[in-house]
């Protein structure tokens, strides 16, 4: 058997999670409750003290809500070491439940009207989770500068907002706007998502800072940036006009970083030409050094890869390519587009999020360097590929899917790119994406059916393939004579993705399913596949 691996080199057995036992917090947490499917979120009021010498946080949230059916108990998440002390509505003390650990039930007092819009505020306080491994473990991160300052930052995707503000901690909905407002000791600053409104200096030597968010934004991308940072603005002329560019940055960083940034501007472009204008034009872009390694904080993107190109300077693709750009400030700002422009509902579909973002880093390098760079690239990642279990991971329950929805999930990308098989089509497909679903939580089905639609055929099996099975497609073929015999196996039942072969030098498409087709060729001589199909190819000698 001769086997050409055009993608990783390691099977897995086991095409599914292995069962698992989730628990009655995993349901509160992970599902649209009853206590949250009543109400949609309109606006939160944030506004927090911090204590950096106890690590201590002080707080409460304002919770606008329009009522979508009548009902008397909302939901509200805060975790612990954090605790949830008072609720009030129209001034009145409202009896709070706890519910297993990270849930509050709100009793309300007043009868809730369909149609209107009321608030609620809670008020909570103590001594948050503590980033153990930010950003992939992640919480409060309670460290000091290089000077010896304070440097405090947020970092809760998977873990959740609600480890450090109490807050309705679901994905599905988002408000529209949102204040944050957090008072911190001089000479600290905070900074934080949106754009700043005012700062007030307070008689406690303490100052507060007021950021405005215009937008919809997913409660993970809220962040707290807390440090004695120096700034530096920019502008672009961008598809929507001017946006304005912050950069906030230590000190004794700021010529690396005046240099090092010079990368966000050409991004820009290069994004904006594939996945259409920046959705935070009002809200500016930022890029904020913070003591971990980076993450996509929607208008707030962090920054921690050390001032240099490539991933803490290393090319995860092998290629070359990944040494010509700083992966931070590429990969977490691709994330404006996917993750906060466009939010998945349930983490089981992390891969809208992280998928796109990987692909975009291919795209980023072709549209400087060159689609051969580009694909080169995307292709060098596969390395990376574990097929230990599906990419969608179990709904209801806060529950991702496998890592492979990185490397994997762009490649799947990079494969459906050639069955379109039309650049520009499949441009305005990446761009119809954040137009169709601008500001918008998604699952996975419409992001798959709108692809289908656009590319015009049905990927519902490539989809299948690609997030729900970890076997990677074998185009099995014998060639005997001038006829060739070929069709898919290791795949989902009735997959059906078209290739792109090369046959005698000459590339055209076949269409294999599961039952042998065979295709004769006069003079046979030569009989490729296109090395950008994340297949492997496996030559029989018989059948």
């Amino acid at each position: 058997m001769k086997l050409k691996l055009f993608t990783l080199f390691i099977f897995s057995i086991s095409f599914g999670f292995a069962q698992q036992i989730f628990t009655k917090d995993d349901t509160l947490r992970g599902s649209i409750t009853p206590e949250r499917a009543w109400w949609d979120l309109k606006y939160y009021e944030l506004r927090l003290r911090v204590n950096p010498s106890e690590k201590q946080l002080i707080g409460s949230t304002i919770v606008f809500y329009e009522v979508l059916k009548p009902a008397q108990t909302l939901q509200i998440d805060l975790q612990p070491p954090m605790i949830l002390q008072n609720a009030t509505q129209d001034n009145q003390t409202l009896r709070i439940e706890k519910m297993g650990d990270n849930a509050y039930f709100i009793h309300l007092n007043k009868p809730q009207v369909k149609g209107k819009t009321e608030s609620i505020q809670v008020y909570y306080s103590g001594k948050p989770i503590e980033a153990k491994r930010p950003p992939w473990d992640g919480g409060l991160q309670w460290t000091k500068d290089k000077d010896g300052n304070d440097l405090i930052a947020t970092s809760c995707q998977g873990l959740g907002a609600s480890a450090w503000w109490a807050c309705k901690d679901h994905m599905y909905d988002e408000p529209d706007s949102m204040l944050i407002s957090v008072t911190v000791p001089k000479p600290l600053q905070n900074i934080s998502n949106g754009r700043l409104r005012q700062v007030v200096d307070n008689q406690d030597n303490t100052r507060t800072f007021d950021w405005f968010v215009r937008n919809p934004i997913n409660n993970y991308g809220v962040n707290l940036n807390i440090g004695n940072y120096v700034a530096f603005t920019d502008t672009l002329m961008g598809e929507k006009g001017r946006l304005d560019l912050s950069y906030y940055v230590l000190p004794y960083n700021l010529d690396q970083a005046k240099e090092q940034f010079k990368q966000v501007k050409p991004m820009l472009k290069a994004f904006e030409y594939w996945f259409g204008a920046y959705p935070f034009y009002e809200d500016g872009y930022k890029l904020v050094e913070v003591p971990y390694l980076g993450m996509e904080h929607q208008s707030s993107v962090t920054y921690g890869n050390g001032y240099q190109n490539g991933y803490l300077g290393r090319d995860l693709s092998g290629s070359g390519w990944g040494l010509k750009w700083d992966f931070i400030i590429i990969h977490e700002s691709g994330h404006e587009w996917f993750a906060n422009n466009i939010t998945y509902k349930d983490i089981a579909d992390m891969w809208i999020h992280e998928s796109f973002t990987n692909y975009s880093e291919n795209l980023y390098t072709e549209y400087f360097f060159g689609k051969k760079a580009g694909a080169e690239y995307v292709m060098g990642t596969r390395k990376n590929i574990q097929n230990d279990k599906p990419i969608i991971g179990v709904y209801g329950v806060n529950k991702r899917g496998s890592g492979d929805m990185y490397y994997k999930g762009g490649n799947m990308l990079h494969t459906i790119r050639q069955m379109v098989d039309n650049d520009e089509k499949w441009r305005q497909i990446l761009r119809g994406l954040n137009q169709t679903f601008y500001h918008q939580t998604v699952d996975t089905q419409q992001i798959e059916n709108f692809i289908s639609q656009k590319a015009g055929r049905n990927l519902s099996k490539v989809f299948d393939q690609y997030l729900r099975d970890v076997r990677t497609p074998v185009l099995e073929y014998l060639i005997t004579g001038d006829k060739i015999q070929y069709h898919w196996t290791n795949c989902v039942k009735g997959f059906d993705m078209p290739i792109k072969v090369l046959v005698n030098g000459k590339a055209q498409f076949i269409y294999p399913n599961e039952n042998y087709k065979t295709l004769k060729i006069k003079g046979l001589k030569e009989f490729k596949v296109d090395e950008n199909f994340y297949v492997l190819v496996n030559e029989l000698k018989e059948r």
